[in-house]
């Protein structure tokens, strides 16, 4: 059995070498999912739009819901849940994946020349593709109600690219672990789920007791939504020491979740 490199640089080489079966990959991954249907791959953009208003509808209608030091309107308190949706989806939609990356490639995992590791890349490529998307649904509506957005949502990759590193991580460990302990994807669903509502995507963090603040802020969507909603609305500048932090974690668990990938993949093809 081949010994698999799971340093940080062998983790940067195996993107950088595989860029384009990466990016052919993703390709087919977001062509497929619309395929078939009539109006394709514009139904990521329908998608997240019809959503915007649906909890446009729920949370400012039916509950009455207002953002703490926002206006009366539905329109902006929609755009400013939208903005901590576009982080959450992102971050989601990889980790809910992630447990069925290797079972759905079976007919991967005995090839040697393969390399199973790009699979939660192709993963993250396409939700990637879907953010970005929902993204330009978000400035439409902005631009239509409100005019320019800030000039802070060209600093939004700076918050990104942390999230994608963290979501890597956690997507490497949740496809590996997942090949012998198949419950993960069962449990998965629901974290997420209960992440989606211990968020501060439909509320502000301060308007819980300062107690549950600290407890909020142990949440690793918490920041990355506060910023993001603060640079792509409030037109404020993040604090750069508390992202700094959030980077260097990032990086930390992207190459623990790399390493844990690369040692138990030797195993893969005897449990599947």
């Amino acid at each position: 059995m081949q010994p698999f490199n799971a340093s940080p640089i062998a983790m940067i080489k195996s993107a950088f070498t595989h860029r384009n079966l990466i990016r052919t990959l993703i390709g087919r991954e977001v062509s497929g999912r619309y395929k078939g249907s009539v109006l394709g791959i514009f139904w990521s953009f329908f998608t997240p739009a019809l959503m915007l208003v649906v909890y446009t509808f729920v949370f400012s209608v039916v509950f009455k819901a207002r953002w703490a030091g926002g206006g009366e309107s539905k329109s902006e308190f929609a755009l400013i849940l939208f903005a901590g949706l576009l982080v959450f989806n992102l971050f989601s939609e990889c980790v809910n994946r992630a447990p069925g990356l290797v079972l759905a490639n079976t007919n991967y995992v005995k090839k040697i020349v393969f390399p199973l590791e790009i699979l939660p890349l192709v993963s993250l490529g396409a939700a990637l593709f879907h953010a970005a998307v929902s993204l330009l649904a978000w400035l439409i509506f902005y631009v239509l109600l409100f005019g320019m957005p800030p000039a802070t949502l060209f600093l939004l990759p700076v918050v990104v690219l942390p999230l994608v590193l963290l979501t890597l991580g956690v997507s490497w460990f949740l496809a590996a672990i997942s090949v012998y302990l198949r419950d993960v994807g069962q449990f998965t669903g629901i974290v997420t789920t209960a992440m989606l509502f211990l968020s501060p995507i439909f509320y502000p963090r301060s308007t819980l007791p300062q107690n549950y603040q600290a407890a909020l802020q142990a949440n690793p969507l918490t920041l990355p939504v506060e910023v993001a909603r603060d640079l792509l609305f409030w037109g404020r500048m993040p604090q750069w020491s508390s992202l700094a932090i959030y980077a260097a974690a990032s990086v930390l668990i992207a190459w623990a979740g790399f390493t844990w990938f690369q040692r138990t993949r030797k195993g893969f093809a005897d449990v599947i």
